[in-house]
């Protein structure tokens, strides 16, 4: 996909969704797309599987415009929507053999049904059934088919611990038996555990790109890091102390101090600890991560 722009309309004005958004994914890998909310990464993904139209640019799904696929590509193609476009009123295992109907060599629907844990409620009609529940059959739906191409708009929301952990397994299996899989994700910690490859929208454009090393690694000598402790509430470390980091106490007793932490600076640290007979409980240190570098770049405020 290349530089698309769908148009919309907002309060009578046309707006541009999409501006400049450059990407590919590629087979045996899971590219994720992230963005804060109304960042373009549904509007990417439904162009990608042409569900709507770019007004500009060039797209191209397994080698086809995606908007005029054939009845040959769509059967390569898996789609998770966010809303999951379930009929409330069917029951999720008669849903899940009729989808498997429309496919000449669809996985096994009991031994997918089971993997997914569908059994327990494929009985009851899909409007009964939880979020975490729909997003499982919206999952096994996009998958029965036996896909070249999955994508996945946000396929860990509302799920479970345990389910998480079988939806990740999944992806991972996915990637191992050459697919492409796409996928958007608020959390950030999950997009940091699954992706090979990471696209960061901002304001409808791709603003970063890169593997999650290539995102997360330091942008100086020593690295921004995070570091946490605990001891007693209401500690005024003096803000002379570490003049260029960021401190904050979350919640009483638990300290955060972000920035570009040298060994320097937690000399000063402990050495004012020390001087001032604190001994902290806990302490931890660790890298930039993704959400950092999300957060860098699509600021803090709410949206």
């Amino acid at each position: 996909m290349k530089d698309f722009g769908p148009v919309g309309s907002l309060d009578g004005r046309m707006v541009r969704v999409l501006d400049g958004v450059s990407l590919s994914a590629a087979r045996g890998a899971v590219t994720v797309l992230l963005g804060a909310n109304g960042a373009g990464k549904t509007t990417t993904l439904e162009c990608a599987q042409g569900l709507q139209r770019a007004d500009a640019g060039r797209v191209r799904l397994l080698g086809e415009d995606p908007h005029r696929a054939s009845p040959q590509l769509r059967a390569r193609v898996g789609v998770m929507l966010q809303e999951g476009g379930l009929p409330p009123s069917v029951r999720p295992m008669a849903l899940l053999r009729h989808v498997a109907s429309m496919y000449r060599a669809p996985l096994p629907v009991d031994l997918l049904a089971e993997r997914l844990g569908l059994g327990a409620f494929g009985a009851v009609s899909i409007r009964r059934l939880s979020g975490g529940q729909r997003q499982r059959l919206a999952l096994a739906c996009a998958l029965v088919g036996r896909p070249e191409v999955v994508f996945l708009d946000e396929p860990s929301a509302g799920l479970d611990p345990q389910s998480r952990t079988i939806v990740f397994d999944l992806i991972n299996e996915l990637r191992a038996d050459g697919l492409a899989v796409i996928l958007t994700t608020h959390l950030l910690d999950d997009a940091q555990r699954l992706a090979d490859y990471v696209y960061i929208l901002e304001s409808g454009r791709t603003v970063a790109e890169g593997t999650v090393a290539d995102l997360t690694a330091d942008q100086d000598a020593d690295g921004l890091r995070e570091l946490e402790f605990e001891t007693v509430p209401g500690l005024a470390l003096p803000a002379e102390l570490l003049p260029h980091l960021q401190q904050s106490e979350p919640y009483p007793g638990r300290y955060v101090i972000r920035g570009a932490l040298t060994p320097r600076d937690v000399e000063l640290l402990a050495g004012w600890w020390g001087a001032h007979g604190v001994m902290p409980t806990a302490i931890t240190m660790a890298p930039r991560s993704l959400e950092d570098v999300f957060l860098d770049i699509s600021g803090r405020s709410i949206r």
